[in-house]
């Protein structure tokens, strides 16, 4: 079994266009959940939203790749172009093929698809763009990401609704440790602002109407947002032999299923995710130090999962630090994960928790340690991060700091 080092990171979302900018703002508890670009007509039940400010598609393709690559596609690729660029790594012939791609993405292209609509039933027109099929497909990101770099090895896409990228890095993660592969570009990929989906999601009744609140008592429901995060993972031998810069170490990966509804929660399945994910790492609870929570801002989903990690790390539970990044970049959906991973990474690599912002009232079922609307200073070794999914699916990855 081999070591597994994450020598890059790629990061785009609504802190910020790389790694840097949006760790800063992590740090400060700055809440980047702002007034929606687009209001919708008539208004949307929600107004604010978590869009991706900075992200402008001409400063980073030509008129020719933005006909071919739907938004989420672009996210993916820009973050992926950062990770790599970190990772110094050069895919040669033998690389190349011993490489993998796998990302995650919820829902695809969202705008192709409503453009078609569009052409179809509000315009009686029953010619669509003729790219329309793969601007939409969901492995666009992970295609696009392959042909740039010359990849050959293992390239697809994972989609479990808001697990995908940590099931993403999970596989990746084990392909690496196997020896299936010697490295890989992980993670994940969405942008949700199309009007469909977003009365799509003010349909389900689940979303703030201003801004989350994750495990505080007023919480009100989740906050959208889009992005992409991107992982370069690494046999650590090869990473040691060409003298790497190493962010962390991903040393275990759970993943469940509920088997019991499709959108309402239940103990078990997180727990059994958490627990397997221990199991995977050889470790004991109490080695964990702090925990990136799923943490969406729903009435049942921070509940549930308090009592989810209550009943994996009992007592301990008590000493834990938790925190819901969700609060600043917000709910990523397909890229939640990836994107946490990385603020997992950089806790652990800083020795600085990024705080659950925009707590105001403590509630009695979220009796956890949420860092609440600061950071704080704290020498971690290893920390878990969570996704929990519509289907109940379920993945938590384990992650080490390294020590050098």
């Amino acid at each position: 079994m081999n070591r597994v080092a994450v020598t890059g990171l790629g990061l785009v979302c609504a802190l910020g266009n790389n790694v840097e900018e949006s760790w800063r703002r992590l740090l400060a508890g700055e809440c980047r959940i702002a007034p929606l670009s687009d209001e919708g007509n008539p208004p949307y039940k929600f107004s604010k939203g978590a869009e991706a400010w900075g992200f402008r598609p001409h400063e980073h393709f030509s008129e020719k790749d933005l006909v071919m690559l739907e938004r989420f596609a672009q996210l993916a690729t820009v973050a992926a172009r950062e990770a790599v660029g970190r990772s110094g790594l050069r895919f040669d012939r033998e690389l190349a093929d011993r490489t993998a791609v796998i990302t995650g993405s919820s829902v695809g292209g969202q705008f192709s698809e409503e453009e078609g609509y569009q052409r179809l039933y509000r315009e009686g027109n029953p010619r669509v763009a003729p790219l329309t099929i793969p601007r939409t497909m969901a492995n666009a990101g992970a295609s696009r990401i392959s042909l740039e770099f010359g990849i050959h090895g293992p390239t697809y896409t994972v989609s479990t609704a808001c697990s995908s990228s940590n099931h993403a890095l999970g596989q990746a993660f084990w392909l690496v440790r196997g020896g299936a592969v010697r490295a890989a570009i992980a993670g994940g990929s969405e942008a949700v602002f199309a009007e469909g989906l977003l009365r799509a999601w003010e349909a389900m009744r689940v979303v703030s109407p201003d801004v989350c609140r994750p495990f505080s008592a007023d919480r009100r429901g989740l906050s959208l947002g889009e992005g992409a995060g991107m992982l370069v993972l690494e046999n650590w031998e090869h990473a040691h032999a060409r003298g790497a810069r190493v962010y962390g170490e991903i040393i275990g990966f759970g993943m469940s299923s509920d088997a019991h509804h499709l959108t309402q929660l239940c103990v078990d399945g997180p727990a059994k995710a958490m627990t397997w994910a221990l199991q995977d790492a050889r470790l004991s609870p109490e080695r964990v130090g702090y925990i990136n929570a799923h943490g969406t801002g729903t009435q049942a989903n921070d509940t549930t999962e308090t009592e989810a990690i209550r009943a994996v790390f009992n007592s301990y539970a008590d000493k834990l630090l938790v925190s819901s990044t969700k609060s600043m970049h917000g709910h990523t959906l397909g890229a939640a994960g990836a994107i946490e991973a990385i603020a997992t990474l950089l806790t652990l690599q800083h020795s600085q928790i990024p705080p659950t912002v925009n707590y105001t009232t403590p509630d009695p079922a979220c009796n956890l340690d949420v860092v609440p609307n600061q950071a704080r200073s704290a020498p971690v070794e290893i920390a878990l991060s969570n996704t929990f999914a519509f289907g109940g699916l379920n993945a938590s990855l384990i992650m080490k700091r390294f020590a050098g």
